[in-house]
């Protein structure tokens, strides 16, 4: 069974916990933390998702797929500089999430990937999505669309 009819398969056993701040959500020693997405312009195929993942387990668990609801499939993605190129690579058994850490998932870093866009993603809306653990399971999260080349404040960076 792939990472998506897992993830599909699964929302009936979504379990997440009470909103806490901003976007962030609680599925066992998991807490997402504020998750969020840029503008896409029209025409695009992909898309990103960001945010922090924190364990307050003690044991590591392991970020696998999920989906979004604008998306065709979901991939977990790394950006790096390899050899003084930026490279972006499909992390095929997913990202772990270090017992007693955390890892941030930003641009030009460790994302996950919106693939087969179905419409642009549009600044202001609300999307709903999932995220699929190894061990803690399914969350349901909402990535709320900042503008085109936004940063996690919502406000648009220029490097």
């Amino acid at each position: 069974m792939d990472r998506r009819s897992l993830c599909l398969g699964s929302l009936s056993l979504v379990a997440t916990g009470p909103a806490l701040a901003h976007h962030d959500v609680k599925l066992g020693k998991i807490t997402i933390i504020h998750t969020w997405s840029r503008a896409t312009p029209g025409g695009a195929r992909v898309g990103g998702g960001y945010m922090r993942i924190r364990n307050d387990g003690t044991v590591a668990d392991r970020l696998v797929g999920g989906t979004m609801e604008a998306a065709g499939r979901v991939e977990i993605h790394e950006m790096a500089v390899v050899d003084g190129i930026m490279r972006m690579r499909e992390l095929a058994n997913g990202l772990e999430i270090p017992a007693l850490g955390s890892v941030e998932l930003r641009p030009g870093g460790f994302h996950i990937m919106f693939l087969d866009l179905t419409r642009p993603l549009r600044q202001g809306e609300k999307l709903k999505g999932t995220l699929l653990f190894a061990n803690a399971g399914v969350a349901s999260v909402e990535y709320e669309v900042g503008a085109l080349g936004a940063g996690p404040d919502g406000h648009t960076h220029r490097h």
